[in-house]
């Protein structure tokens, strides 16, 4: 009943706000585009839309297919150049998804030997969703999605893959760098500087301080690592880091890393694919060298 011309000429009028348009953007005649939706109001029994004047105005079965259209021709048009790339004998693009900022440092050390392995395979990392990294995994926005923080469902697999631990970072100069660990009081009069990322998504926040109930002298964000730290460095507050990030930065910059509480806060990044896809040669390899790869000089004993 329904068809991939349906959902275009409903996307098309939205996009270009008339008939007219939307028939010279598909290349159709005004009259055809009218015929077949008509045809399909008939076979669903129900209007799409209604004319108020000039305008178009949607009715609720003509914004549900609309919503749907928007979801469902990005899929098309990705599986349209999934089968191109087939029939040309290309292997396609790989596109990972980040929830983690500084998980992109540790990605670029995956990326590099992979692509050695799977030269005609172009990778692409997005930093940005719309509605969020497990929604742009299903929508086919994304083939896998790298995140500390997996969200169990079905359809999704999600796999470990490096073990770290979340540290605290303060100068030198600071009065807690002589402890041998920080305590959830000890923030209380720190001014906290974090990556932009809601606090309630913060493991120093989820894991540390709101069980205790406490929080820090004040939050700020910064977007760069390099301005954190340099924040950092001249003691005008304190941050969080995996430590082995933090271990690139302590030999050059006046400051060091702390365990948050007596056992440390320990996390994993986990690489999660669509449960049907689990087992494509590329992915699997991918998830083969995330765990293989050396980490040892991303540590800090």
């Amino acid at each position: 009943m329904i068809e991939r011309s349906h959902l275009s000429i409903l996307d098309q009028i939205d996009k270009q706000g008339s008939l007219t348009k939307a028939a010279e953007a598909l290349h159709l005649t005004q009259s055809a585009l009218s015929h077949k939706i008509g045809k399909l109001q008939q076979q669903i029994g129900a209007a799409l839309w209604v004319k108020e004047g000039r305008q178009l105005k949607l009715t609720p079965a003509g914004n549900y297919l609309l919503k749907e259209a928007k979801r469902l021709l990005p899929q098309l048009e990705r599986l349209d150049r999934r089968l191109l790339e087939h029939a040309r004998g290309e292997l396609g693009r790989l596109n990972i998804g980040m929830e983690c900022h500084p998980c992109y440092q540790w990605l670029l050390g995956v990326i590099d030997p992979f692509m050695q392995q799977w030269p005609g395979l172009e990778v692409d990392v997005k930093q940005r969703f719309q509605f969020g990294g497990m929604a742009a995994l299903f929508n086919h926005e994304i083939d896998m999605l790298v995140t500390p923080d997996p969200v169990r469902a079905t359809g999704v697999s999600f796999e470990p893959v490096f073990a770290y631990e979340q540290v605290l970072i303060v100068s030198n100069q600071n009065l807690l760098a002589s402890k041998a660990f920080i305590a959830p009081e000890d923030m209380c009069d720190q001014v906290l500087y974090s990556y932009p990322v809601a606090s309630e998504r913060l493991d120093i926040f989820a894991e540390f301080l709101t069980p205790a109930k406490r929080q820090p002298k004040s939050h700020k964000t910064l977007e760069a690592t390099e301005m954190i730290l340099h924040m950092v460095a001249s003691n005008r507050g304190v941050a969080t880091l995996p430590k082995w990030l933090a271990a690139r930065y302590i030999q050059s910059l006046p400051i060091c890393a702390l365990s948050l509480g007596s056992a440390g806060i320990h996390k994993q990044i986990h690489l999660g694919v669509r449960s049907t896809e689990r087992e494509l040669p590329h992915l699997n390899r991918f998830i083969e060298v995330a765990k293989s790869q050396d980490t040892g000089s991303l540590r800090v004993d």
